[in-house]
C-alpha cells in the first residue's frame, strides 16, 4: 500500500523526500511516514526506472533530493492500481487507496474494482449473519456483529454513489 501512495503522490509532479514522508503520513492518518519506509521504496523505484532523483538546492543552503515519476513509473502505478487481487478486495485500505486514485484509471477498471469490493462485502455480511444465527455470541458479540453489518451497509451505499458517478461522468471524472 505504501508503494502505491508514494508513487501516487509523485504522479502530478516532483517532490522532496521530506514532503513525501509528510504527505504519505497525512494520507495514512498519522504523523510523517518513517524514513525506513519511504527511502527504501524510493531507492527501489529509482533502480526500477520508475522514479528519477536529482539534487536541488534547499531553502537554507542545503542540498535536497527531489524525486519525479517517469513515464515508466506512471504506467507501473496505473497497472498496479488496476490490479485488484483477492487480498486487496478484502482490505479496506487497499480499496480506499484505489478509490482515492480512481482518476488515474479507466471507467471499466473502476467499475470492476467497485463490483469486486461490493461482492466481497455482501459475502462478509452473509457470513456475519450466519455467525449470529448459528453461534451464541452473547450481548456484546451481537453488538459487534451489528456494528460491522452497519459499516458494510454504509460502504455498499458509498459504492452505489461511486457507481452513479461513473455512469454520469465516465472517464471525465478524473
Amino acid at each position: 500500500m505504501n508503494d502505491l501512495i508514494i508513487l501516487g503522490l509523485l504522479f502530478h509532479g516532483s517532490k522532496h523526500g521530506y514532503q513525501l514522508k509528510r504527505e504519505a503520513g497525512f494520507m495514512l492518518g498519522h504523523g510523517d511516514m518513517h524514513n525506513n519506509l519511504v527511502y527504501p521504496l524510493l531507492r527501489r523505484f529509482t533502480t526500477a526506472g520508475w522514479v528519477t532523483r536529482k539534487k536541488v538546492p534547499g531553502e537554507r543552503g542545503q542540498t535536497r533530493q527531489q524525486y519525479e515519476l517517469t513515464a515508466k513509473g506512471r504506467r507501473e502505478l496505473i497497472r498496479r492500481l488496476a490490479e485488484f487481487s483477492g487480498d486487496d478486495v478484502r482490505s479496506e485500505a487497499a480499496f480506499s487507496t484505489r478509490v482515492g486514485m480512481f482518476g488515474l484509471l479507466e471507467k471499466d477498471t473502476r467499475a470492476q474494482i467497485l463490483r469486486k469490493r461490493e461482492a466481497y462485502l455482501h459475502e462478509r455480511e452473509e457470513r456475519l449473519t450466519t455467525l449470529k444465527t448459528n453461534v451464541e455470541v452473547g450481548t456484546y458479540g451481537a453488538e459487534a456483529i451489528g456494528f460491522l453489518r452497519e459499516r458494510i451497509r454504509s460502504e455498499i451505499a458509498w459504492i452505489k454513489r461511486l457507481e452513479g458517478m461513473l455512469r454520469r461522468h465516465g472517464n471525465r471524472g478524473r
